[in-house]
């Protein structure tokens, strides 16, 4: 499995190192800092060197960097990585060399708790918490109680929840997260569509509770069951430890006890019956080799009590552009020249309706003239209260010992950044 662990920052300084294994020496990392850090061609995060395979993650101009021997699982070596952030983010806020340099003692017992011999072990936040702590010394009688409770967690059923854990007020809150991309040709045929969606959760929840949670009627996650009618497809799902799969797979209800917190209950993807939130028509015609005309039209595929927000579109021009004339009666275009793009910015498009852009881009002229590429528009916006995917949380429901009544939020927000693009 994992032989070595480091962080490096960005002039390729070893900052943390930990070696789990003998079958290597910490001189492993000049090797590392030679042929990536000092490497600018490097874009692959794996390199294998003989027998060797370096892992990294850039997060802020650091490298987490994992070094195996092995013909390691490269899913499982990069969930470690992430987690690691993860857990970092939630002891110290923010993960940069300032923050490594200022709790790099606390680093080195989170990194030798977490992995043993370069196995991954138990990384659940709120159990690394309650026994890697950075506050003043508990009392010894605390202490011993304490003790007690984190080893029934550690190795319970439920390592990833105390069972003391009280509120005054209980509340859950689940978040519907997706992503849609989207790649159209110039005839207004979609070429890809699919969508990667996250439900997170923050559960606020007195004692152990049993939550239940379900989705759509009409959801297949099975390829043979293919082609149903207007069935919510999923092409794949992972969920969090909690959940009891079986019960899931019986009746596609999640049936989970929750951690204490935020966490994310189930991630997934869909490339079926995608529906895609706003339509873009371009219209761009080259006029001589004097000017670009643009007319851009945006329609909202979506419920009239519903609205776009933070709508950006980024149109490219030539690269031999001087001027853009821009119009629009709704929101604001201009000419970033830097760029060579028209970035036109809608604060909201209200469902049903549509906004349209025109333009005029005004070129030098050149000796030789040379075929413009037509690179993507991208199309970037939020919609609340909207799924492409159209997964739906049918219920959620809060079962504890003492009866207690919970407040229940349900959220949902599709979003595209950089992935939505329309060609011309």
């Amino acid at each position: 499995m994992i032989s070595a662990f480091f962080i490096f920052n960005q002039k390729g300084e070893v900052l943390i190192s930990r070696l789990y294994r003998t079958d290597f020496k910490r001189s492993i990392a000049d090797v590392f800092r030679i042929q990536v850090v000092s490497n600018s061609d490097v874009r692959s995060p794996i390199i294998t060197l003989g027998s060797t395979s370096f892992f990294h993650v850039r997060i802020n101009n650091l490298y987490v960097v994992a070094v195996t021997k092995n013909n390691a699982n490269a899913a499982l070596v990069f969930e470690f990585c992430y987690r690691f952030i993860n857990i970092a983010k939630a002891y110290f806020g923010k993960i940069d060399e300032e923050s490594v340099k200022n709790n790099f003692v606390l680093i080195y017992e989170l990194i030798d708790e977490i992995n043993d011999f370069g196995y991954p072990q138990n990384s659940e936040i709120d159990t690394l918490k309650s026994y890697i702590t950075t506050e003043s010394v508990v009392s010894s009688a605390i202490a011993a109680e304490e003790s007690s409770k984190i080893t029934t967690q550690a190795t319970g059923a439920t390592s990833w929840r105390r069972g003391d854990v009280r509120y005054k007020k209980n509340e859950a809150f689940v978040d519907v997260v997706e992503t849609v991309n989207l790649t159209m040709s110039a005839k207004g045929s979609v070429l890809r569509a699919d969508v990667d969606g996250h439900i997170q959760m923050r559960a606020y929840l007195t004692g152990t509770p049993e939550c239940k949670f379900g989705l759509n009627d009409k959801l297949v996650i099975d390829k043979g069951d293919r082609g149903v009618g207007d069935a919510v497809e999923l092409d794949d799902c992972r969920f969090h430890q909690c959940v009891r799969l079986d019960e899931f797979d019986a009746n596609r209800t999640i049936s989970f006890i929750p951690p204490d917190g935020e966490f994310e209950l189930m991630r997934y993807r869909s490339t079926s019956n995608v529906k895609l939130p706003l339509r873009v028509i371009p219209t761009v015609n080259e006029i001589g080799t004097s000017q670009v005309s643009y007319t851009v039209t945006v329609k909202a595929n979506f419920n009239n009590k519903l609205s776009a927000t933070n709508v950006v579109l980024r149109i490219p021009t030539p690269l031999n552009t001087t001027t853009v004339d821009c119009k629009s009666a709704n929101g604001k275009a201009k000419y970033v020249p830097a760029e060579n793009v028209i970035v036109w910015k809608v604060p909201r498009v209200q469902g049903g309706s549509e906004c349209t852009f025109t333009g005029t881009a005004n070129l030098t002229s050149t000796t030789t003239r040379q075929v413009w590429a037509r690179p993507p528009i991208d199309v970037d916006f939020q919609v609340l209260m909207f799924t492409a995917s159209g997964l739906i949380v049918r219920f959620l429901k809060v079962f504890e010992k003492s009866s207690y009544q919970s407040v229940k939020w349900v959220r949902y927000l599709t979003k595209a950044s950089g992935t939505y693009q329309i060609r011309f």
